[in-house]
């Protein structure tokens, strides 16, 4: 291995969406620490019909990473795995960082043959073992080991990730995306602030309409004062809508007005986020925001679970728990629908009392 400091050039390879980013935060850090003068380039997948992964969404202007290089996820076109040798060979890493989600072995010996006798990379850190291609389970909590704790360990050889160094998931938010989510913001910038995002792309995480609709209008009722974000994709926005129609207060639907990043600084202002598990969860918590989430039983618990403390995370163990189904028609969602309003709204109630609490003591 090179010494750091002889490091010009690194590549890091994690696909994935904006969830799977916001997770990797941790090691991001780390490589800037460890290689700071170093060109540091993202291979990810890029979403189709668009010309930035959404990787870039999140990274632009972190200085966590510095370009992008496409790759297809699944493609065995060999045009396009030529395509990808030959950018790499082009770029000349001096070290490939592999940051890939949990794969078989087999996959990830494919991926090692490719990196090093098609793209030519002499050296790969993170390539997982067996110990590496599963989440711990803690026999006192029952929870599993998180993403961001699974690809540290991946790294260890390289130094601590640290992942519960809130330092360590900084976005590095400039002033201008600060300025755009406060005037998005406006009246509700200077007021206490409750986030919501009920979307999800995913049908086997959506609580429903009607849960979030009872929800929303219950905390509007038991805090007037309080006035209400809806967060998410352009494609949440008349969901969002409709969930908060019961809301009487001030509010904002922010859903396709702002781009991550502002999206983020726009979540600093609030007092706790309301979700399903989704990229807005993951924002939220990286921002330091607490969460309160009706959380799908498809993951084993801890996984995808928000980074940091004072979380509220309503979690059903079922007989089906880790399915991995992106929908769900034999059990009809029976880990969300188990959970109920008032519980979410007891969770709400304890976030908001912690906060007012600590807010007293300063």
């Amino acid at each position: 291995m090179h010494s750091q400091s002889a490091v010009r050039r690194v590549l890091v390879y994690r696909i994935g969406s904006l969830g799977d980013t916001i997770v990797a935060l941790p090691c991001f850090h780390l490589l800037e620490r460890l290689y700071p003068n170093a060109e540091r380039i993202l291979l990810t997948n890029f979403p189709i019909h668009q010309k930035a992964p959404a990787a870039a969404s999140l990274l632009d202007g972190s200085n966590l990473i510095h370009g992008y290089m496409r790759y297809t996820i699944g493609t065995r076109n060999p045009r396009e795995l030529l395509r990808l040798a030959l950018e790499i060979r082009r770029f000349k890493p001096d070290v490939l960082v592999y940051l890939m989600p949990v794969r078989s072995q087999q996959a990830v010996q494919r991926d090692k043959h490719f990196f090093q006798l098609a793209a030519g990379v002499k050296h790969i850190v993170g390539l997982p073992d067996a110990a590496h291609l599963t989440h711990k389970k803690n026999p006192t909590t029952g929870l599993y080991e998180s993403e961001s704790g699974r690809l540290g360990r991946s790294l260890a050889a390289l130094g601590d990730a640290a992942t519960g160094d809130p330092a360590n998931w900084n976005l590095h938010l400039r002033a201008f995306e600060k300025e755009t989510a406060r005037k998005a913001l406006g009246e509700l910038a200077e007021r206490p602030l409750i986030a919501c995002g009920p979307g999800t792309k995913m049908q086997a995480k959506d609580w429903g309409d009607d849960h979030w609709r009872t929800l929303l209008a219950k905390i509007n009722v038991d805090y007037p004062i309080y006035g209400l974000a809806l967060i998410g994709a352009k494609e949440d926005s008349e969901r969002s809508d409709d969930v908060s129609r019961d809301w009487h207060g001030p509010k904002v639907n922010l859903c396709g007005r702002l781009l991550p990043r502002e999206t983020a600084a726009a979540l600093e202002y609030a007092s706790v986020f309301l979700g399903p598990d989704s990229g807005p969860m993951h924002l939220a918590a990286c921002v330091g925001v607490r969460t309160v989430i009706a959380f799908s039983a498809r993951g084993l618990p801890g996984i995808w679970y928000p980074a940091g403390r004072g979380h509220h995370i309503l979690y059903r163990q079922v007989s089906c728990s880790g399915c991995n189904l992106e929908t769900c028609i034999v059990e009809a969602r029976r880990c969300l629908t188990l959970i109920t309003v008032d519980e979410m709204a007891a969770a709400v109630h304890s976030v908001l009392s912690e906060r007012m609490t600590e807010k007293n003591q300063r």
